[in-house]
Protein backbone atom coordinates (compact mmCIF):
# COMPACT_ATOMS: atom_id res chain seq x y z
CA UNK A 1 0.00 0.00 0.00
CA UNK A 2 1.33 3.26 -0.78
CA UNK A 3 1.99 6.19 1.65
CA UNK A 4 -1.26 8.55 1.72
CA UNK A 5 1.55 11.84 1.50
CA UNK A 6 4.22 10.33 -0.97
CA UNK A 7 6.77 12.56 -2.48
CA UNK A 8 9.70 10.56 -3.54
CA UNK A 9 13.14 12.20 -4.71
CA UNK A 10 16.05 10.39 -6.32
CA UNK A 11 18.68 11.12 -3.86
CA UNK A 12 21.31 11.54 -7.06
CA UNK A 13 19.61 15.26 -7.58
CA UNK A 14 20.47 16.27 -4.45
CA UNK A 15 23.96 17.73 -6.19
CA UNK A 16 26.82 19.03 -4.56
CA UNK A 17 25.07 22.74 -3.86
CA UNK A 18 22.24 21.01 -1.85
CA UNK A 19 18.85 21.51 -3.17
CA UNK A 20 15.56 23.00 -1.22
CA UNK A 21 12.41 21.26 -1.20
CA UNK A 22 8.68 22.28 -0.87
CA UNK A 23 6.09 20.37 0.32
CA UNK A 24 2.39 20.38 0.67
CA UNK A 25 -0.72 17.87 1.26
CA UNK A 26 -3.53 17.98 -0.55
CA UNK A 27 -6.76 18.15 1.06
CA UNK A 28 -6.98 14.08 -0.13
CA UNK A 29 -4.01 13.18 1.48
CA UNK A 30 -4.65 15.25 4.47
CA UNK A 31 -7.82 13.14 4.72
CA UNK A 32 -6.13 10.23 4.34
CA UNK A 33 -3.48 11.33 7.02
CA UNK A 34 -6.15 12.05 9.73
CA UNK A 35 -6.98 8.26 9.20
CA UNK A 36 -4.30 6.57 9.72
CA UNK A 37 -2.87 8.88 12.53
CA UNK A 38 -6.68 9.01 14.22
CA UNK A 39 -7.32 12.49 14.02
CA UNK A 40 -10.35 14.28 13.72
CA UNK A 41 -8.67 15.94 10.95
CA UNK A 42 -6.02 17.49 9.29
CA UNK A 43 -6.55 20.67 7.85
CA UNK A 44 -3.00 21.57 6.39
CA UNK A 45 0.41 20.01 6.02
CA UNK A 46 3.35 21.86 4.48
CA UNK A 47 7.47 21.53 4.93
CA UNK A 48 10.27 23.29 3.76
CA UNK A 49 13.16 20.80 3.40
CA UNK A 50 17.11 21.93 2.58
CA UNK A 51 18.95 18.95 1.47
CA UNK A 52 22.48 18.48 1.59
CA UNK A 53 25.40 15.70 0.74
CA UNK A 54 26.84 14.51 3.83
CA UNK A 55 30.49 13.71 3.97
CA UNK A 56 30.14 10.07 4.06
CA UNK A 57 27.60 9.53 0.78
CA UNK A 58 23.92 10.04 2.83
CA UNK A 59 21.88 13.43 2.49
CA UNK A 60 21.14 15.68 5.32
CA UNK A 61 17.61 17.11 5.45
CA UNK A 62 17.10 19.92 7.70
CA UNK A 63 13.90 22.10 8.16
CA UNK A 64 10.68 22.53 9.23
CA UNK A 65 6.79 21.21 9.36
CA UNK A 66 4.01 23.11 9.79
CA UNK A 67 0.30 21.69 10.10
CA UNK A 68 -2.83 22.42 11.45
CA UNK A 69 -4.38 19.50 13.20
CA UNK A 70 -7.90 18.55 15.23
CA UNK A 71 -7.24 15.78 17.94
CA UNK A 72 -10.17 14.71 20.33
CA UNK A 73 -9.89 15.88 23.90
CA UNK A 74 -8.43 12.37 26.01
CA UNK A 75 -10.87 13.73 28.77
CA UNK A 76 -14.17 14.66 27.48
CA UNK A 77 -13.49 13.93 23.09
CA UNK A 78 -14.43 17.35 21.86
CA UNK A 79 -12.10 18.46 18.95
CA UNK A 80 -8.92 20.71 19.90
CA UNK A 81 -7.78 22.12 17.38
CA UNK A 82 -4.11 22.50 17.33
CA UNK A 83 -1.05 24.14 14.93
CA UNK A 84 1.79 21.91 15.13
CA UNK A 85 5.09 23.59 14.38
CA UNK A 86 8.04 21.41 14.05
CA UNK A 87 12.01 21.30 12.95
CA UNK A 88 12.87 18.73 11.05
CA UNK A 89 16.49 16.88 10.74
CA UNK A 90 17.20 13.68 9.47
CA UNK A 91 19.65 11.71 7.27
CA UNK A 92 18.64 9.84 3.91
CA UNK A 93 20.77 6.77 3.68
CA UNK A 94 22.22 5.51 0.09
CA UNK A 95 21.74 2.21 -0.60
CA UNK A 96 24.09 -0.03 1.42
CA UNK A 97 24.71 2.12 4.28
CA UNK A 98 23.75 0.81 7.91
CA UNK A 99 21.87 2.74 9.92
CA UNK A 100 23.77 3.97 12.94
CA UNK A 101 22.28 3.53 16.63
CA UNK A 102 23.72 5.42 18.75
CA UNK A 103 21.18 8.16 20.98
CA UNK A 104 22.31 11.31 19.65
CA UNK A 105 22.48 10.17 16.29
CA UNK A 106 20.02 12.54 14.30
CA UNK A 107 16.82 9.72 12.71
CA UNK A 108 18.18 7.93 9.56
CA UNK A 109 15.97 6.53 6.65
CA UNK A 110 16.96 3.74 4.46
CA UNK A 111 16.90 4.62 0.81
CA UNK A 112 17.36 0.75 -0.56
CA UNK A 113 16.81 2.29 -4.32
CA UNK A 114 18.44 5.49 -4.32
CA UNK A 115 14.94 7.01 -3.86
CA UNK A 116 13.57 9.08 -0.59
CA UNK A 117 10.33 9.33 -0.12
CA UNK A 118 10.43 13.01 1.40
CA UNK A 119 6.53 13.05 2.07
CA UNK A 120 6.40 10.01 4.24
CA UNK A 121 9.41 11.28 6.05
CA UNK A 122 7.87 14.58 7.27
CA UNK A 123 4.22 12.53 7.79
CA UNK A 124 6.43 10.38 10.44
CA UNK A 125 7.58 13.67 11.82
CA UNK A 126 4.30 14.87 11.93
CA UNK A 127 2.62 11.72 13.99
CA UNK A 128 5.98 12.14 16.12
CA UNK A 129 5.08 16.36 17.14
CA UNK A 130 1.47 15.43 17.76
CA UNK A 131 0.49 15.85 21.64
CA UNK A 132 -0.13 12.86 23.00
CA UNK A 133 -2.63 14.06 25.44
CA UNK A 134 -4.36 16.99 23.96
CA UNK A 135 -7.10 18.54 26.43
CA UNK A 136 -10.16 20.88 25.73
CA UNK A 137 -9.78 24.15 27.53
CA UNK A 138 -11.29 23.20 30.92
CA UNK A 139 -11.56 19.56 30.96
CA UNK A 140 -10.03 18.07 33.92
CA UNK A 141 -9.51 14.45 34.34
CA UNK A 142 -11.67 12.81 37.34
CA UNK A 143 -9.78 12.49 40.43
CA UNK A 144 -8.21 8.55 41.08
CA UNK A 145 -10.12 6.37 43.59
CA UNK A 146 -7.86 5.13 45.99
CA UNK A 147 -7.29 1.15 46.93
CA UNK A 148 -9.66 1.46 50.11
CA UNK A 149 -12.85 2.55 47.23
CA UNK A 150 -11.94 0.18 44.29
CA UNK A 151 -9.94 -2.79 46.26
CA UNK A 152 -11.57 -6.30 46.65
CA UNK A 153 -12.63 -5.70 49.77
CA UNK A 154 -14.27 -2.57 49.48
CA UNK A 155 -17.99 -3.97 48.63
CA UNK A 156 -17.34 -5.55 52.47
CA UNK A 157 -16.37 -1.98 53.72
CA UNK A 158 -19.46 -0.51 52.71
CA UNK A 159 -21.62 -3.24 54.49
CA UNK A 160 -20.19 -2.77 57.47
CA UNK A 161 -22.14 -0.90 60.10
CA UNK A 162 -21.77 1.72 61.85
CA UNK A 163 -20.87 1.33 65.35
Amino acid sequence: MPPEFSRRLPLGLVGPGGRTESLAATPEECAALAARFHLLGIDSLAAELRLRPDSDGAVLAEGALTAEVTQACVVTLEPVPQRVEARLAFRLLSPGQEESDGPEDLDEIACPDGVADLGEAVAEQLALALDPYPRAPGAELPPEATESETGPFAALGRLKRPN
